[in-house]
């Protein structure tokens, strides 16, 4: 069950990126560039996460050095991929999308995305008439669902109305 809990890790993480990523291009305190510096610390990050913790644990397992091409190539347009989606969600966000709504569509339509073209590679045995009536209501309700947290989400509040929850917040020992 470890895959179960580093998946959940992911959801955990990933769930926060958008609200930290936002954050942070806030934090930039400049709307023109504000979203392409907090990118640069997004790829300052990824060197110290996906570069340096993974050549010390290889130095420190005693991995060989080789690299086949076809695996290091598709590593290299994962990582590509990946990043562009990071860099097109600052996008999302400097055109006024809102965490809330830009990562509920991500996340609900990625899990789409992946479901369709992993199939498409590993088509299922005995052909694509045997998919199962449960897994196209799983896609139509991811998308369903991302699309009505979008709808649906509810307002934010006036920083006025933010700082009464707070002060009610603190009062009741919450």
């Amino acid at each position: 069950m470890a895959w179960l809990v580093y998946a959940l890790m992911t959801v955990a993480t990933w769930g926060l990126y958008g609200i930290f990523l936002h954050s942070g291009q806030m934090g930039m305190a400049d709307p023109v560039n504000g979203r392409y510096k907090a990118f640069l610390f997004v790829g300052i990050a990824y060197f110290i996460t996906a570069v340096l913790a993974p050549l010390l644990i290889l130095m420190f397992n005693g991995a060989s050095w080789s690299f086949p091409a076809r695996g290091a190539t598709l590593s290299l347009v994962a990582g590509t991929v990946g990043a562009a989606g990071a860099f097109c969600v600052l996008l999302a966000f400097g055109a006024k999308g809102t965490p809330a709504v830009v990562m509920s569509i991500v996340f609900a339509g990625a899990p789409v995305v992946n479901a369709v073209v992993a199939m498409l590679q590993h088509p299922p045995g005995g052909g694509f008439s045997t998919i199962r009536w449960q897994f196209v209501a799983g896609i139509v309700m991811a998308a369903l669902g991302g699309c009505l947290v979008t709808l649906y989400k509810p307002p934010p509040g006036t920083p006025a109305a933010r700082a009464v929850q707070t002060q009610q917040a603190r009062h009741s020992g919450h």
